[in-house]
């Protein structure tokens, strides 16, 4: 039980320090910031985590393996290729939706990691784009996707939905899945009304 609230406790000053670096940015948050806005001493907080750099690692792979597991979750499932590109974008905007904070600082903080840790992130993000771009490649072998450049392809839908994490607030009118149905519509069949 004891180490169950420990957990419980971690993790809640892992959302605050999300929070503080999303707002302030990993140069700008102090452990001291961060021990006033959990409402402990500096020494206390020092039980639960090491270092400022212990969260940012925590924080930045956290994101990225959840990212990895469901890409290649959707990798050996038995969906089409336009199905799991849907999927893995609905996951995208999810996770800015639900962990906008922790995303945030994973897209943005992510250069402060030390460097072994930096060398292992940058490769388990390469590995997705890797990944994802294989299955745009075979989207469009397979006759499902437009015969388009693999690459421009991969850039363009991962960058649209970046904008998620900065705009989306459960106050703007919005629900998450009006949000997802919204821009899966427009990536995968475009603005442009061709009713008649």
């Amino acid at each position: 039980m004891a180490k169950k609230k420990r957990d419980i406790r971690r993790e809640g000053i892992m959302e605050e320090a999300a929070k503080l670096f999303k707002q302030k940015g990993f140069g700008g948050t102090s452990m001291r910031d961060l021990a006033e806005q959990v409402g402990m001493d500096a020494a206390t907080m020092y039980h639960y985590i090491k270092s400022k750099d212990e969260i940012l690692k925590t924080i930045c792979f956290d994101i990225a393996h959840t990212y990895v597991t469901q890409l290649a979750e959707m990798e050996a499932s038995p969906f089409s290729y336009t199905q799991k590109l849907k999927a893995l974008v609905r996951l995208h905007i999810h996770l800015m939706t639900s962990k906008g904070a922790e995303v945030s600082v994973a897209n943005n903080d992510w250069k402060f990691l030390s460097e072994e840790a930096l060398q292992e992130f940058k490769g388990l993000r390469n590995q997705y784009e890797r990944s994802l771009a294989s299955i745009i490649e075979q989207g469009i072998k397979a006759g499902e996707l437009k015969d388009v450049h693999p690459s421009v392809a991969l850039f363009t839908l991962l960058s649209a939905v970046r904008w998620v994490e900065l705009w989306w607030k459960p106050d703007r009118g919005v629900t998450t899945q009006e949000l997802e149905d919204s821009i899966l519509a427009i990536l995968f069949s475009g603005l442009e009304n061709t009713k008649p």
